[in-house]
């Protein structure tokens, strides 16, 4: 077992940052115009020997916005019907609030500065939290603004994969189709593709400590 608490290990692991899995459904691809729908986050935690895993999802359906865009071919891929009457859905501030509160956290519980998101093509989970932070004027973000993990690359990387799906079957993940492109399902899998890949890290990391320097051979 190492000697330094899960906590100091997290907050130097990545750098002062918490990786959090987010990922968005929406109502097209201009997060400026198009209506963020459902928002999901899924917080990494560590265990004492310093293998990480996916923490507590957070997540939140959103109205949209007013004069927002919606494209009924993106409802089509969703499946997201925003007049269901059991959607439960919070306007966008207060669906921020909810799913921040969960990250900051689980951010001070590791001693961290702040979060960093995780998303499978990052950059559009965190274009449309971007735009909805600055549409609501929230003064606390708990993410890095611009900085993220992206795990096409890490899954091109260590398993050939880029399409989530195909990468989450390389990695031994269950995929079930039927509930791909839901918010929370997607985040879920994310993160565990995220934490089988940085484990698989750690694991390379602790043999190589084990094997004899060449250069003292």
């Amino acid at each position: 077992m190492s000697e330094h608490p899960p906590a100091s290990r997290m907050a130097s692991r990545f750098r002062g940052f918490l990786p959090v899995v987010v990922d968005v459904e929406t109502g097209g691809f201009d997060s400026e115009r198009d209506a963020l729908l459902e928002i999901a986050a899924v917080p990494i935690e560590m265990r004492p020997d310093g293998t990480v895993y996916p923490g507590e999802v957070a997540a939140s359906h959103v109205n949209p916005f007013p004069g927002a865009n919606i494209d009924p071919r993106a409802l089509e891929v969703t499946g997201i019907d925003i007049d269901h009457p059991f959607r439960l859905a919070r306007d966008e501030r207060d669906a921020l609030n909810h799913v921040f509160a969960e990250v900051r956290r689980v951010v001070r519980k590791y001693d961290c500065q702040r979060a960093i998101l995780v998303g499978h093509n990052a950059a559009f989970d965190l274009g449309f939290v971007n735009a909805a932070v600055k549409r609501t004027a929230h003064k606390r973000n708990p993410f890095h603004p611009f900085s993220n993990f992206d795990t096409v690359s890490l899954a091109g990387l260590a398993y050939g994969q880029t399409v989530l799906s195909r990468a989450v079957q390389a990695a031994g993940i269950a995929w079930d189709q039927n509930e791909a492109h839901s918010a929370i399902y997607d985040a879920e899998r994310t993160a565990e593709l995220f934490c089988r890949i940085v484990n698989r890290w750690h694991q390379l990391e602790a043999l190589e400590a084990t094997l004899p320097d060449p250069q003292l051979a």
